[in-house]
């Protein structure tokens, strides 16, 4: 600061005396200073990426103006909770087996990541060049996959485990390594792990092992408390979402271009998923993979209001759906559209019931399905076409001249215009 002397000014005042004789006239010289302040500014650089390489024991918040860069595999735990603003840019860096990027939230801690439909939390790979503010970037579509890990959440609600254990490893952590990091189920079906809402994770998937690839969203025996809710995978290696027993429920999940299932239902999952979407790409298998239990723990699952849409370009034939390991649960109002099968063979482009133990179920009434509408592969004229029992030992295919019907307008499926937020519906102009 410095001071500058502008100007001298004489001031006069005059004071008047009230008396009758005389008047005085008193003249005073007065300096004035007025001072000028220089402001000189400095750039700081304020920081815009953080990189998280340590387990999160305590509570911690990502915040939007900061890209957060995942370098290996990040835990929370010990009941901490990461909370992550909406519009949060997570993005992870490359590698597999015990070195691939992924976060983990263990039993007992929380995930607080609630994004908007305007300002989605984004999960994607260090390649992706998007950046703060950005909703997508350009260099990346959902044929790239496998550049990291992916996003897993382990809860306390039971799980059917073989031998009936309380609690098991989950797919996708190594074992020795991380101690008891890595297990997920219990006894609380009520179980908390926080919430993810208006979610996009994309291009995961990265090998852990031998046919053992990370999923793009594993829910591992999470609970009832917990809210998954508007969830988007984009070209993931293995599954897009992923239900290992547990009760949670969830709503508006949207799929796309998988290498393995879209949706994969496990170990007696019990919860309800309503409003989804499974969009192939190039590569998928299976829209639909649904086992179920492999202890005395029984459960069984409702899916509702689904759309599964078949890539006439699949070079891996993609099914519909395949029914396994003594599946059980209820599939309504399902929309399948542009499944094909291999000229006039549809082995790969069915809804199979592919053991006798879920041959069983479905005549015991405990696998159901109600209200299919079918948009019939090439060369198919009914829907029963569709749906093959591959015991040969149920009604299976007979029934489903009642239980599914073909159309070319559809009437049941999901909203799709819950899903006009994601980047799945922009990048390949589905038009939701």
């Amino acid at each position: 600061m410095k001071k500058i002397i502008w100007s001298f000014a004489t001031v006069t005042a005059i004071i008047a005396a009230a008396s009758c004789e005389k008047e005085t006239v008193v003249e005073v010289e007065k300096e004035v200073i007025v001072v000028d302040t220089v402001t000189t500014e400095t750039e700081v650089e304020v920081e815009t990426s953080i990189t998280v390489s340590e387990d999160i024991i305590t509570d911690v918040t990502w915040t939007a103006d900061k890209i957060v860069t995942l370098d290996g595999r990040v835990f929370v735990t010990e009941g901490a909770t990461l909370t992550i603003e909406p519009g949060t840019i997570i993005k992870a860096n490359a590698g597999s087996g015990v070195n691939a990027s992924v976060l983990i939230v263990t039993r007992g801690s929380k995930i607080e990541a609630l994004g908007t439909a305007a300002a989605p939390i984004i999960f994607t790979s260090a390649a992706d060049n998007i950046v703060i503010g950005q909703t997508s970037g350009t260099n990346l579509d959902q044929n790239d996959r496998g550049l990291w890990g992916g996003l897993i959440l382990l809860g306390n609600a039971p799980a059917s485990f073989d031998g009936d254990a309380v609690s098991a490893q989950i797919e996708g952590v190594p074992t020795d390594t991380d101690g008891d990091k890595g297990l997920y189920g219990g006894t609380d079906a009520a179980d908390d792990s926080g919430t993810l809402q208006y979610i996009s994770i994309r291009h995961g998937g990265a090998l852990i092992g031998e046919g053992n690839e990370i999923n793009g969203l594993t829910l591992g025996a999470v609970g009832t408390g917990t809210t998954i809710d508007n969830i988007e995978v984009v070209g993931n290696v293995d599954d897009g979402v992923e239900f290992f027993g547990g009760s949670v429920n969830a709503t508006n999940l949207f799929v796309w271009a998988q290498g393995d299932d879209g949706l994969d239902i496990d170990q007696a999952y019990s919860g309800t998923i309503d409003n989804a979407v499974v969009v192939q790409g190039g590569i998928s298998d299976h829209a639909l993979e649904i086992d179920g239990p492999e202890g005395s723990l029984q459960g069984a699952y409702t899916l509702t209001n689904a759309t599964l849409i078949g890539l006439a370009e699949n070079i891996a034939g993609g099914e519909i759906a395949d029914f396994r390991s003594n599946a059980q649960g209820t599939n309504n109002n399902i929309l399948v559209t542009g499944f094909t099968g291999v000229g006039t063979d549809l082995v790969l482009s069915d809804v199979e019931l592919d053991n006798e133990g879920v041959a069983a179920n479905y005549t015991a009434g405990t696998l159901v399905l109600t209200n299919w509408e079918i948009v019939l592969p090439t060369g198919v004229t009914n829907s029963s076409d569709v749906f093959n029992d591959t015991t040969d030992s149920t009604t299976f295919e007979a029934d489903a001249a009642t239980f599914s019907s073909a159309v070319t307008e559809a009437t049941v499926g999901a909203d799709t215009s819950a899903f006009s937020w994601t980047y799945s519906n922009a990048k390949a102009s589905l038009g939701f």
